[in-house]
This record gives C-alpha cells, structure tokens and sequence, in this order.
C-alpha cells in the first residue's frame, strides 16, 4: 500500500515535470531555448553595407538613429507592433537602442514571440557615434 502511494507520487512529480518542460519558451531544432546574438560594430558595419535584414531602433525617447533604421519600436512596447514585423520569423531582426539595456529588453520578447535570428549591436548609437559615425 505504502509504495503503491510512493509510486503514484513519483508518477505525478515526473507528469508535472515532463508538462513543464513542455512550456518553457522558444526553442529550436534540438530543443534547445533560442538565443538573440551580440553583434560587434565591425559585424554591424559589413551587414549595414549588404542591408538584408530588419534593422530596428528600441531606444525612448526618441533620440536619433543609425542609417537603414527600418523601423521604431519602444523597447517596452513590442507586442504592440507586431503587425510592423517581419511575418517570416526565421527573418533576421538587428536591434539597438542608445547603450544596449533597452535592446537586450527588445531581443529577449522578439525571441519569446518566436522569431529565431534576432541580433542585438549592443554599441547603440553610443557605439556608433564613438566609432565617428553620424545619425540621422
């Protein structure tokens, strides 16, 4: 009797992990939990030149932004814009803002609303200016 109970008690705990699990975020092919990716200036740079991707400005208030800024969306507010984001969410997504907090935000909810190739230039426009750049 006693390990009957034992055994329904282990069963459970294992279902409600095994439920759990199933919940946790956005994963890829190999059930890993997707990451947005740190871009450098020098990255940044070349693929500003190819321009194949969404580029997207986070930071407010607005203060400016980089060259090719496709699009102006609040850190805070994402979900809000959906509908000016890319339907294809394997599409790739370059966020920045003015000094990476407001970015890092914007890159964690793009990775939880599913899209997969999300970047961040963490430099901002701080970083851009530094490196003698202009913004617009």
């Amino acid at each position: 009797m006693m390990e009957k109970m034992f055994l329904q008690k282990a069963l459970f705990v294992l279902l409600l992990v095994i439920g759990l699990t199933g919940c946790s975020g956005n994963t890829g092919e190999q059930g890993q939990k997707v990451q947005y990716r740190n871009i450098s200036l020098d990255t940044f740079t070349e693929m500003i030149a190819a321009k194949d991707f969404v580029l997207v400005n986070t930071h407010i208030p607005y203060e400016g932004e980089i060259p090719g800024t496709d699009l102006l969306i609040p850190f805070n507010d994402v979900d809000r814009y959906i509908d000016r984001l890319p339907a294809d969410k394997t599409a790739t997504i370059v966020v920045y803002c003015k000094a990476g907090p407001m970015g890092d935000v914007a890159a964690e909810r793009l990775i939880d609303l599913e899209y997969t190739n999300v970047m961040h230039f963490k430099a901002g426009m701080n970083g851009w200016e530094r490196a003698g750049k202009k913004l617009n």
